[in-house]
C-alpha cells in the first residue's frame, strides 16, 4: 500500500517544540497584561451561522470566508449554512447582543483565538492565525478616556515581550473626514475610499498615492491630492509637538474641530497612563481600512524594523452590534496578529527557539534503581521544577545528547558512587560543569541554579 505523504496545507504555521514554547511564552505574556488591565477572558465558538458572519461584510471577506458543510449536507445547494469565523469582532458583535442582558458595562473583554481566512499561498499570510483582541463596550455612551487607555496596555505588553523600541501612533477619523470636507470631498463613500488610498501611504508611497488620487479613479485636481499628503505626512516628535501640529491645521468643520478635540484629551491622557512620550506619536497618515472605525485609531510599529508594519491596530467604532441588536454599544479595541508576528519577527532573526520548559532529567544509571530516580523526580516535581525520567536504561552519554537536544539545562545522576555518598551528581549542559549535592538538599540546590539562571537571562 502507499504511503500518504505527510504534509500540511500552505498558510498555517506548525513549529517545533522549542519555537512552540517561544510562541507559547509570547502568548501568556499578552494575556498577563490584558488581565493586569482589569480584561475578562471570552471564547467564541470557531464555527459561527454563515448569515450572521456576513452581516457586515461581503466583497474580499466573502471570498475569503471557510465556509462548513457536514457529510450529509454536502447535497445540500446555496450557501452553506455554518462558516469559520475571519476574525474575533464579528465574533464579538454577537457575543454581546445575544448576551447584552446578562453583561456589565463598559464590557472589558479580552480573546486570544485562532481565526480563518482563505489567504492566496504566498509566504507570510496565513489561512490560520492567532488575533489576540481587547476591547471596552459601553452601553448607549462610552468616554473616549477609554481611548487613551488602550495605548497604556499596548505599552506594558511590548515592553514585557521586549521585542525592540516600538511607537504607538494615532490618528482620528473625524479629523481626517473634517479636513477632506474642507477640500470638497464632502461624500462619506468617496471620503472612506479616500481614507483607504492614505493608509497606503507608508507601504507604497507619496507618488503612489499622489497619482492613484489624481487619476481617473478619484478624479482629484493636483493641488487637492497636494494638500491631503501634506496632511497625512504630518509626523509629531513630542506631546506639545502633536498639540502644535494640530493646532497649525487651523478651524474647520464640525467633525474636524471634534476629531482635533478628542485627539488632544486622548494624547494627553496617554502620558497620564504612564506611557512615556518616546512610545506615542501623532501620524494623520493612520487611516485603517476597515469601514467600522470612527474616531481613534491607532497603529503600532517596530522602530528598527518598519519593514514588519504594524504590529497592532486598532480604533474606535460608535456601534458595535448595530445588525444584532437596536441598542447602542460603541466601544474601542485593538488586535495582535501574534501568529503573522511571530513569524516575521522569526523571519527577521529577532527571536531564538526558547528554552525546554522541562528543567531536569533524572537519569538512569541502574534499572534496579528506577524507584529512587522515580522518587527524585517527585520530590522535584512538589518543590515546582518540570521533572523528566529515563524510563528505558542506555549509555549515560546518550542520555546527556538527549537532553541537551531537549533543550533541558540539568541532568541528575544517582550511580554507586552517588548511592554509597548519599549525594546526587547535577550536570548543568549548558555550561559544561557539575557539582554533587546531598539527596535532602537536591530540590533547594536546584531552585537556586535555576532563579540564578532566570536572573541572568540563560
Amino acid at each position: 500500500m502507499a504511503l500518504t505523504p505527510a504534509r500540511t496545507m500552505p498558510g498555517v504555521l506548525e513549529l517545533l517544540p522549542l519555537d512552540q514554547i517561544a510562541f507559547q511564552r509570547m502568548l501568556d505574556t499578552i494575556r498577563r497584561n490584558f488581565e493586569r488591565f482589569g480584561f475578562l477572558p471570552v471564547e467564541t465558538p470557531v464555527i459561527e451561522y454563515s448569515d450572521v458572519l456576513l452581516t457586515k461584510s461581503g466583497g474580499e471577506t466573502e471570498r475569503q470566508v471557510y465556509f462548513v458543510q457536514s457529510t450529509g449536507a454536502l447535497a445540500k445547494e446555496g450557501t452553506p449554512e455554518l462558516a469559520l469565523r475571519f476574525d474575533l469582532t464579528v465574533p464579538l458583535a454577537r457575543y454581546v447582543a445575544e448576551h447584552e442582558h446578562d453583561l456589565s458595562f463598559p464590557f472589558r473583554r479580552y480573546q486570544m483565538q485562532r481565526v480563518y481566512r482563505g489567504e492566496r499561498a504566498q509566504r507570510g499570510r496565513f489561512r490560520e492565525f492567532y488575533q489576540c483582541d481587547i476591547d471596552v463596550i459601553g452601553k448607549d455612551s462610552l468616554t473616549t478616556r477609554y481611548d487613551a487607555e488602550l495605548p497604556a496596555v499596548i505599552y506594558s505588553t511590548f515592553r514585557e515581550l521586549d521585542i525592540g523600541a516600538f511607537t504607538i501612533q494615532l490618528n482620528n477619523r473625524k479629523l481626517m473626514r473634517g479636513y477632506f470636507e474642507s477640500l470638497g470631498i464632502a461624500d462619506a463613500e468617496q471620503q472612506m475610499l479616500v481614507l483607504r488610498e492614505v493608509d497606503k501611504l507608508d507601504k507604497r508611497g507619496a507618488d503612489y498615492v499622489r497619482d492613484t488620487l489624481t487619476g481617473e479613479a478619484f478624479g482629484l485636481s493636483a493641488d487637492v491630492a497636494a494638500k491631503i499628503l501634506d496632511f497625512v505626512q504630518v509626523r509629531s516628535t513630542s506631546l506639545d509637538d502633536a498639540f502644535a501640529r494640530l493646532d497649525a491645521l487651523g478651524s474647520g468643520s464640525g467633525a474636524l474641530e471634534q476629531g482635533r478635540a478628542e485627539l488632544k484629551e486622548v494624547l494627553g491622557l496617554i502620558r497620564d497612563f504612564g506611557v512615556p512620550e518616546t512610545h506615542f506619536a501623532l501620524n494623520l497618515s493612520i487611516a485603517r481600512g476597515l469601514d467600522y472605525y470612527t474616531g481613534t485609531v491607532y497603529e503600532t510599529t517596530l522602530n528598527d524594523h518598519p519593514q514588519i508594519g504594524s504590529i497592532c491596530s486598532g480604533g474606535r467604532y460608535e456601534n458595535l452590534a448595530s445588525q444584532y441588536t437596536k441598542s447602542k454599544l460603541p466601544g474601542v479595541g485593538i488586535s495582535i496578529g501574534l501568529t503573522r508576528l511571530f513569524w516575521q519577527l522569526r523571519d527577521a532573526g529577532l527571536l531564538g527557539s526558547a528554552r525546554s520548559t522541562v528543567d531536569v532529567l533524572v537519569t538512569q544509571m541502574d534499572p534496579a534503581q528506577l524507584p529512587a530516580y522515580l522518587a527524585i523526580a517527585s520530590e522535584l516535581r512538589d518543590a515546582g521544577i518540570a521533572t523528566e525520567v529515563v524510563l528505558e536504561s542506555g549509555k549515560l552519554g546518550k542520555q546527556f545528547k538527549y537532553a541537551d537536544r531537549a533543550g533541558i539545562r540539568f541532568a541528575v545522576v544517582l550511580g554507586e558512587d552517588e548511592l554509597a555518598k548519599g549525594v546526587v551528581t547535577v550536570k548543568d549542559l549548558r555550561r559544561g560543569d557539575q557539582f554533587e549535592v546531598g539527596r535532602g538538599e537536591l530540590a533547594k540546590a536546584l531552585r537556586v541554579e535555576l532563579e540564578q539562571a532566570a536572573a541572568m537571562g540563560q
